[in-house]
C-alpha cells in the first residue's frame, strides 16, 4: 500500500504560519512556560498537523520521546477555530491534559476557547444508585458503609461528580459499582434525578465546548453503541486527535465486536432484587428468580478452572458442564425476564431491568450461535466473572466508516507507531488508506545519554532456566546502577519468578535496595515509593511498559527479559495469524514482528524521559542478536550506543 509522506522540510520553509512565531524562543510559549525552548521537531510536527487540520486530512505522526508532541497538536488545534475532540490512551493522561496542558496552552496563546472533559458513566457518582445503596444498607464491608457517607458529602458539594476528584475513597474500592451507573442500568429521562445528573451535565458542557477531552475506551464505546456522548459530539467536530494512538487497534477491536459478561447478569439480578425490596415486595417470584439467576451465573463461572485464562470458543465448548451450565444460565435469565415483564409497568427501574434482561437473552443466544468469518469467538476468565467475546479479526472496515462519515481531520500520534520508520503495519490495521505520515526523532542525545546492553551467552528464551539466567545477568547491572531500575517482564509468571530470584540474590549478597513488585499495591503507590526511595528496583509486567514517566536518577536502568511477542495461544492473535497465512501473507513479518517492535519501543521509552537523564537499556533475549529479524528490531529503537560487554556497563555508571 503506497503511503504518502509529508515533505517536512518544505512545509517549514514555505509556511507562513503563525505557529513559527508561537514556537519561537521569543514567542508566547517562551514567555509563559518556564524552561521552554524551541525544538525543530516539535515545530515541524505542529506545521504538519496544522496542514492536516486545514485540509481535513488523515495524519499518522510518530514523535520520539522529548519531542513535545502534546503541545505540537494542542497549539494548531486551538488556533484552528473549529471544534476539536482529543482522545487519550488513559484517564490519567486525560486528567493531565485537562488540568495542566490545555490551560497552559490556552493561557499562553490567549485564545478564548472553552474546554471540557468527558468520561464514561462509571466515573461519575449517580444520585439514584447512591441513594439506593444508602437505603438498602447492604455493603461488602464496613469500609464501604463508611465510604457511602463520604461519597454523599462529595456529591452534595461537587460541580462535576467525577470520582477522580474524591481522593478519600480508593479508585478500586468495592463501593463504586453500587454508586455509579452503567449504560445498562441508567434510566435516562425516566430517572427522578435526571435534572441533577452529573453525566448529563458533563455531556452538556462537552457539547458547548470548543475542545473536548475523552479517552479511547469512551470514544469507541460511545460511537459504536450510539450513546449520547461522543456520538453527539462527533458530527460537529472539525478535528479528532488520538494521542497514544498505538493503543487504538486493540481498543477498537473490543467495541467493534459483540461482548457479554456474566457480571452484567449478576448486576441485573442484584438490581432486580433491589427493586423487589423497594417497589415489588408483593411479588416474591421476583426475588426467587433473581436469586436463581445469581446462583446459575456463579455455577457457570465454576466451569472454568482458574482466572486469567483466555481460550478460543472451541476449547470452552469442550469443557465439562459448559453446555449444561450455559443453558441453565439462559433458562434462569429467561425466567427472571418473564417475571420482570409482569412488573415492568409499576416503575421505570423495573422496566429498565426487564429491557436489560431481554437484551441479554439475545446477546447470549447470538454469542453461542455467531457465525461470522470476520469474528473470532473466545472466552476470558476473571476471578468472579466470565467475559464472552466476539472480536473482529480486522477493525479497518468498521473504523473506515467513521473516517469517511464526513470531512474532518484525523490525527493519530504516539511515540510508537512505526517499525524502522515504516507505518504500513499501523495503517493497514486501522484502514488509513489515505493517510499522510510523519516521523520526528527524539531531540535527546542517546549516544551520550544511554547505553544499550545485550548480555552474551543467554540461553533460549523458552528454556526452563531462562528466568534464572535473566536474574543472574541482571544482578551486576543492578548493582552498578545502584538499584534505580525497572525490570520489565513479558508475563506475570516470569515477573514473579525473577522477583523471587532477585530477592534471594539480594539476601545472599547483602544488597539492601528496596525490591518492589507489581501487584503489591496500586501502580500509583508503587511509582511514588519508587521515586521517593531513589534506589529501588521495581519488577513489573504489562502495567509498567507504558504510560510511566520517572525522570531523573531514580530510574537509571531498564531491564527487559524477553522480546514482547504476543502469546501464540492467544485466541484472537491465533485467528489473525491463520487468516493472514491463508491469504498468502507472512503473518510473522506483517503482524507479529511489528506488534513486538511497537511494544518493545514502549518499554525502552521508559528509560530516557528528559535531556538530563542517563541510563542503560538491557534486553536479555538472545534472538535480538541470533535471529535475522533481530536487526530490524534494534534498528527501530532510539540510536543508543550498543555493547555486549558488561565492563562497558560498569564503566558507564562510574
Amino acid at each position: 500500500m503506497p503511503i504518502r509522506k509529508s515533505v517536512l522540510s518544505e512545509s517549514v520553509s514555505k509556511s507562513h504560519s503563525k505557529l513559527i512565531q508561537v514556537f519561537s524562543d521569543q514567542g508566547p510559549l517562551a514567555e509563559t512556560i518556564s524552561g521552554y525552548r524551541m525544538r525543530q521537531q516539535q515545530l515541524e510536527m505542529a506545521l504538519a498537523i496544522e496542514a492536516a487540520i486545514k485540509d481535513n486530512k488523515q495524519l499518522v505522526a510518530e514523535a520520539g520521546t522529548g519531542t513535545g508532541k502534546t503541545f505540537a497538536y494542542l497549539i494548531p488545534a486551538l488556533l484552528s477555530g473549529g471544534k476539536v475532540i482529543v482522545s487519550t490512551g488513559t484517564k490519567t493522561l486525560q486528567d493531565q491534559l485537562y488540568t495542566r496542558d490545555l490551560p497552559a496552552v490556552r493561557d499562553a496563546l490567549k485564545v478564548p476557547v472553552t474546554v471540557a472533559m468527558l468520561k464514561g458513566r462509571a466515573n461519575y457518582v449517580c444520585h439514584f444508585h447512591l441513594e439506593r445503596a444508602a437505603n438498602e444498607g447492604r455493603f461488602v464491608s464496613r469500609e464501604d458503609a463508611g465510604y457511602v457517607h463520604i461519597i454523599r458529602n462529595f456529591m452534595e458539594n461537587s460541580s462535576t461528580g467525577d470520582k477522580a476528584e474524591l481522593t478519600e475513597v480508593p479508585e478500586n474500592a468495592t463501593i463504586w459499582p453500587s454508586v455509579t451507573s452503567t449504560r445498562d442500568n441508567c434510566m435516562g429521562q425516566e430517572c427522578n434525578y435526571y435534572k441533577d445528573c452529573f453525566v448529563m451535565e458533563a455531556r452538556k458542557r462537552a457539547l458547548a465546548a470548543d475542545v473536548v477531552v475523552v479517552n479511547h475506551h469512551l470514544f469507541f464505546a460511545d460511537v459504536m453503541l450510539r450513546d449520547e456522548g461522543v456520538a453527539e459530539l462527533l458530527p460537529s467536530a472539525n478535528t479528532v486527535i488520538f494521542d497514544e494512538a498505538h493503543q487504538l487497534p486493540e481498543v477498537a477491536g473490543l467495541f467493534f465486536g459483540e461482548d457479554v459478561s456474566t457480571s452484567q447478569l449478576l448486576e441485573l439480578a442484584r438490581d432486580a432484587e433491589a427493586e423487589y425490596i423497594t417497589t415489588a415486595k408483593d411479588c416474591p417470584a421476583l426475588q426467587e428468580a433473581a436469586n436463581k439467576l445469581e446462583k446459575s451465573v456463579r455455577d457457570f463461572r465454576l466451569v472454568f478452572a482458574y482466572e486469567g485464562s483466555r481460550m478460543p470458543v472451541q476449547k470452552a465448548l469442550a469443557l465439562k458442564n459448559f453446555d449444561t451450565a450455559y443453558a441453565d444460565m439462559q433458562e434462569k435469565l429467561k425466567a427472571l425476564t418473564d417475571v420482570l415483564e409482569t412488573q415492568a409497568a409499576r416503575d421505570p427501574a423495573l422496566e429498565n431491568c426487564w429491557q436489560r434482561g431481554a437484551a441479554l437473552m439475545v446477546q447470549l443466544q447470538r454469542w453461542l450461535g455467531a457465525e461470522n468469518a470476520n469474528l473470532v469467538r473466545w472466552v476470558e476468565v476473571f476471578t468472579q466473572s466470565v467475559q464472552l467475546h466476539a472480536t473482529p479479526l480486522s477493525v479497518a472496515e468498521g473504523f473506515g466508516k467513521q473516517l469517511n462519515a464526513q470531512p474532518r481531520a484525523w490525527i493519530f500520534t504516539s511515540a510508537t507507531l512505526a517499525v524502522k520508520s515504516d507505518f504500513s503495519h499501523y495503517i493497514n490495521q486501522m484502514g488509513l488508506t489515505n493517510a499522510d505520515t510523519g516521523y520526528w526523532s527524539s531531540p535527546f542525545d542517546y549516544d551520550k545519554q544511554a547505553l544499550f546492553y545485550a548480555p552474551p551467552d543467554m540461553p533460549d528464551p523458552n528454556s526452563p532456566g531462562y528466568s534464572a539466567s535473566v536474574a543472574a545477568a541482571a544482578l551486576p547491572v543492578i548493582q552498578a546502577s545502584q538499584g534505580r531500575a525497572f525490570v520489565l517482564c513479558t508475563s506475570l509468571r516470569a515477573m514473579r519468578e525473577i522477583h523471587a530470584l532477585l530477592k534471594e540474590a539480594f539476601e545472599q549478597n547483602g544488597i539492601e535496595y528496596p525490591l518492589l513488585m507489581q501487584g503489591e499495591s496500586s501502580r500509583t503507590e508503587l511509582l511514588e515509593r519508587f521515586r521517593k526511595r531513589g534506589n529501588a528496583v521495581l519488577v513489573g509486567s504489562q502495567s509498567f511498559w507504558e504510560g510511566v514517566d520517572v525522570r531523573g536518577e531514580a530510574l537509571s536502568c531498564v531491564i527487559i527479559d524477553k522480546l514482547p511477542f504476543a502469546p501464540p495461544d492467544d485466541p484472537v492473535l491465533s485467528a489473525r495469524i491463520d487468516k493472514l497465512n491463508a491469504e498468502g501473507k507472512n503473518a510473522f513479518m506483517e503482524y507479529q514482528l511489528p506488534y513486538a517492535v511497537i511494544t518493545l519501543k514502549q518499554g525502552a521509552g521508559r528509560l530516557i524521559r528528559d535531556e538530563a537523564d542517563r541510563g542503560v537499556l538491557m534486553i536479555c533475549d538472545p534472538r535480538l542478536i541470533t535471529k535475522p529479524y533481530g536487526r530490524r528490531i534494534w534498528q527501530s529503537l532510539p540510536p543508543f550506543k550498543r555493547t555486549r560487554v558488561l565492563a562497558d556497563v560498569l564503566a558507564f555508571f562510574e
